[in-house]
């Protein structure tokens, strides 16, 4: 019957490479294999394991008895190959042991440092053991091999090496596999550095402030005739702040500079005032460029109030037909004059008419009751 392990393997280093001998415990234990090759071969999708690590159980030193029986509960050798390891005796004793278990086969090399047989003890990453015991000629997978331009992918086609060689399957079999999870990963892990950089760069552009420049536009009927438009104040509120500048002409342009770059596409509340133009108060989305409807106020020059007054008796023209510009119209029972002038026809004085001489035939805009024209 096969012999039953407790340990798949176990891992023979040098101190100084106790970073490698994590990273391969690691390696080995996660390594997930397909589920048609674990159904092939009666294996669980991660069969490398449990793999024995000095430091994760007990102290390494001498070729104590603990150890001794963890060699032997261990269906595989792996041994850690530097220049470190070269010179250690305790490496060397752990592969003369497993070897004198009879399990010279399941003898496995993993090259993380120097060169197989540079003769150069500087250089050299195999135990001086492996000559003296005559062990078969041995190549081990080396992270370091050159097979492609990316030393990444060299160390992980060494793992692979390791782990078809611990499984006793085709190299192809696993490296294939592994070459597509690795692509899959990269893939995964370019996708996810993306959106995380796209992420970055959406939160860094809303905390980017933003100029908003903001232009009026006369919605109204444009009557050169009438005074244009002078000192308009534009507001902007944003939550609790208020921004304002003046425009001088229609055609100027009013910056809000430094606007929180959250406030952009989103409702913003707008005001402007000016002379002799309605007010403006409305709420839009933010762009850079906003544009703002401004109308004329028609009542301003358009609504016309007088007084038609006699000086000679002291007494108002009462029900007296007249023309204002070209409108007309008739004062009231208490000689008041009315009339509303189309914005498109108004100007900023009005010719006043009567069937009697005036001693002022002129009304000038704006005018309200308490203005007057006398009659000769």
């Amino acid at each position: 019957m096969e012999q039953q392990f407790k340990y798949f393997a176990f891992i023979s280093y040098n101190s100084k490479d106790t970073a490698w001998g994590k990273k391969l415990q690691k390696k080995l234990e996660h390594y997930r294999l397909p589920a048609t090759l674990c159904s092939e071969h009666g294996w669980t999708r991660t069969p490398i394991k449990p793999v024995f690590f000095a430091p994760t159980d007990i102290q390494p030193g001498g070729l104590s008895e603990e150890l001794q029986e963890r060699l032997k509960a261990s269906q595989n050798l792996i041994v850690i190959c530097s220049p470190n390891s070269a010179q250690s005796k305790w490496v060397g004793r752990e592969i003369e042991y497993f070897h004198n278990l009879g399990r010279t086969n399941n003898i496995h090399f993993f090259i993380v440092e120097g060169s197989p047989h540079s003769g150069d003890p500087a250089t050299e990453c195999f135990n001086p053991v492996i000559d003296q015991l005559g062990l078969p000629e041995i190549l081990g997978a080396n992270i370091h091999e050159k097979v492609y331009r990316q030393p990444w992918l060299n160390k992980e086609r060494a793992y692979a090496q390791l782990i078809s060689k611990l499984l006793g399957v085709e190299f192809d079999t696993i490296w294939q596999r592994h070459k597509r999870r690795l692509i899959r990963r990269t893939i995964i892990w370019t996708i996810g550095i993306l959106a995380v950089l796209i992420t970055l760069f959406a939160v860094w552009r809303m905390n980017q402030p933003i100029d908003v420049q903001t232009r009026l536009h006369e919605a109204s009927f444009h009557n050169e005739a009438l005074p244009p438009l002078k000192d308009a104040v534009v507001t902007i509120t944003l939550d609790n702040e208020t921004k304002i500048d003046t425009l001088r002409t229609m055609d100027a342009t009013a910056l809000f500079a430094n606007i929180p770059h959250r406030f952009l596409n989103k409702p913003v509340h707008f005001t402007v005032t000016c002379r002799d133009f309605l007010n403006v108060d409305t709420t839009l989305l933010l762009t850079p460029d906003v544009s703002l409807d401004i109308r004329r106020d028609p009542s301003v020059y358009g609504d016309i109030h007088f007084r038609l007054f006699n000086p000679n008796d002291e007494t108002f023209f009462t029900n007296e037909p007249l023309t204002i510009g070209e409108f007309e119209t008739v004062s009231d029972d208490q000689g008041r004059v009315s009339c509303f002038i189309p914005l498109e026809s108004q100007r900023k004085s009005y010719k006043v008419i009567t069937s009697f001489p005036l001693l002022n035939d002129t009304i000038h805009a704006p005018c309200g009751n308490d203005d007057v024209i006398l009659a000769q």
